[in-house]
């Protein structure tokens, strides 16, 4: 388990580190907000089309009418803030408060907590555990390794010399 936890946290750092360049580059207007690293807060009077961060959380209190993602992070409905699209954290907690009120909520490799008067609109999916995370990420990486050593192994016995019969 532990060299789990090893392999989910390098995999995990190395996906921040090739997507740190792109951070800014995805937010098409001002009413986008797209960090890495640095967390975002919508405030109670705000209204903001959608909202995407790369290792830090989100906290809302105003009005979010797309999606929230987060991968390395977690998410925060308070008080009376709504998402109107899909609230997705891979590998971070969605808490929704009081008040809160969204469209869809899904969980990876983290912990939904929802006040009894929290809304969801939709359908709620959560996977907790890193195990999960493991298995979105690290199977295929393995199945691609098997795949790329089975060429290399089929490529060397059709390439290797046939050695002469003694007769």
């Amino acid at each position: 388990m532990r060299f789990a936890r090893s392999l989910l946290v390098r995999v995990s750092l190395c996906a921040l580190f090739v997507a740190a360049p792109c951070g800014a580059a995805f937010a098409d207007g001002p009413h986008e907000r797209t960090q890495f690293g640095h967390d975002i807060y919508v405030g109670a009077e705000e209204d903001v089309t959608e909202v995407t961060c790369m290792g830090c959380n989100v906290r809302i209190r105003g009005k979010v009418e797309s999606d929230v993602t987060t991968f390395g992070g977690s998410i925060a409905v308070e008080d009376q803030g709504e998402v109107g699209g899909d609230t997705t954290a891979i590998g971070g907690n969605v808490r929704l408060d009081k008040g809160a009120s969204v469209k869809d909520v899904t969980v990876f490799g983290g912990r939904l907590r929802r006040d009894p008067s929290a809304t969801v609109n939709g359908d709620v999916s959560a996977f907790s555990g890193s195990i999960w995370l493991l298995l979105i990420f690290g199977l295929p990486l393995v199945l691609l390794g098997a795949f790329i050593g089975f060429i290399v192994w089929l490529v060397r016995r059709l390439t290797r010399p046939r050695m002469p019969i003694a007769a």
